[in-house]
């Protein structure tokens, strides 16, 4: 076999070379790690947010029970799929079947994976609404679809705003939809925006799918950290249950993004495709930490109407954190974005980095994010990592900062940002 043959063995498989091989979290939080900077890239707390996470754990491990160690059912461990069931249950109004209405993947990505790859067909076309989390493009491109990108715009100029100024054209949204869409991919509370969709807003995008016929996947990952405005579950608006899957994760409900657990909340129908590429993947995910992760709802179902819920509890413990870095950032020089939800703050870096210019081959914010991180020891996430290609100008005068973070980091990070002096 002479050099050339072997090398093509080397070669991406097609639908993969559009992608590429670089990733946003593994070159940036590598950066983070060899520059030994403060961590406000990557989203996760470096603290125990969760308190009876570990009692759990533990709990689970006393009891000994061998069959916590074995495979349990593909779609997920039964007494979560009953626990996950009964919370949307009650968030939605509606009864959930927990055999066939719930299906537990690896972590959202799990979810968004199978949901993509079982509703698309070759040459199907998905509307997905800008910024957007990194991993929907590359995803649906392997599936052979192609992506059609709707940008929400920041429509206000002053020096604080906050995610609902942002919106899309609802002209632009419109003409988005044709009879080649075959999905809708939104994400509310948004990341890394925080937008948290209107009832409006999301009614909108309810009638097209209904006049197109087109799916929808939510993912509301975000879904229990709002602060300014209620969360509502498109799949609540009339019409839409039938055609919506939603995603949801305990890295994001319990604080816990090693779990790497998520589900799928939708119809039967549409469960029953997740599941098939999911049977034929993944499998079934680690019986063990499902089984953790079940008695953390069913703590939680115990206790859902009062002040005390994790899941009402956490916006109470990060609203501060929110205000703190936007106030920091104001008296550094940065614009920031005030988040309606989630735990990530956009901050436009135009007044302290003119210096900093995009080119063919890397956008402004990326350069100067990689200049935070090497120079002042801040680690933070350039935002057209949440962009497509074509509009990557809309997000390349912002960065984006985590605020779950340790008030020891918060401090570390204050400091840092007090004496910003950009060389």
């Amino acid at each position: 076999m002479s050099e050339e043959s072997a090398s093509k063995h080397y070669d991406f498989n097609k639908k993969y070379s559009p992608i590429g091989d670089k990733n946003v979290w593994v070159e940036f939080t590598a950066l983070a790690r060899d520059y030994k900077a403060v961590n406000l890239g990557q989203g996760f707390p470096d603290y125990d947010s969760v308190k009876y996470l570990n009692e759990k754990v533990l709990e689970c491990a006393k009891e000994s029970s061998n069959i916590f160690h074995q495979y349990t059912r593909s779609p997920g461990h039964l007494r979560l799929a009953n626990a996950i069931a009964s919370c949307y249950g009650k968030l939605t109004g509606r009864e959930i079947n927990p055999l066939n209405e719930v299906l537990v993947t690896s972590g959202a990505y799990g979810s968004l994976f199978n949901a993509i790859s079982s509703f698309m067909s070759e040459n199907d076309e998905i509307i997905i609404i800008e910024p957007f989390f990194d991993c929907y493009a590359p995803m649906s491109v392997i599936a052979g679809g192609k992506c059609v990108f709707v940008p929400l715009k920041p429509k206000s100029d002053k020096d604080v705003t906050t995610s609902a100024d942002w919106s899309w054209d609802t002209n632009e949204l419109e003409s988005a939809f044709n009879s080649k869409t075959k999905l809708i991919l939104i994400n509310t509370p948004n990341n890394p925006l925080g937008k948290i969709y209107t009832r409006e807003e999301l009614q909108q995008i309810a009638d097209l799918c209904i006049k197109h016929n087109t799916l929808c996947i939510s993912d509301e990952v975000y879904e229990h950290i709002t602060y300014d405005r209620e969360h509502i579950r498109i799949s609540t608006l009339p019409g839409m249950w039938e055609r919506t899957i939603t995603v949801g994760s305990a890295g994001k409900a319990f604080s816990s993004t090693g779990a790497k657990l998520g589900w799928t909340v939708g119809p039967k129908e549409l469960i029953r495709l997740c599941q098939s590429v999911h049977n034929n993947s993944i499998y079934c995910c680690p019986t063990f930490i499902q089984e953790v992760i079940a008695r953390c709802f069913e703590l939680e179902l115990s206790r859902l109407d009062k002040d005390e819920c994790y899941f009402r509890s956490i916006s109470a413990e990060l609203k501060p954190k929110r205000d703190r870095l936007a106030k920091l950032l104001i008296d550094a020089g940065l614009k920031p974005v005030i988040p309606e939800g989630g735990y990530f703050m956009l901050a436009d870096i135009s007044k302290v980095a003119p210096k900093f210019h995009s080119d063919q081959n890397e956008c402004k914010d990326s350069k100067f994010v990689k200049y935070l991180i090497k120079e002042k020891g801040l680690a933070t996430i350039p935002n057209t990592a949440f962009y497509s290609d074509e509009h990557k100008i809309i997000g390349e005068n912002f960065i984006r900062f985590c605020f779950f973070k340790d008030e020891k980091t918060l401090e570390k990070a204050a400091e840092i940002l007090k004496n910003l002096h950009i060389d």
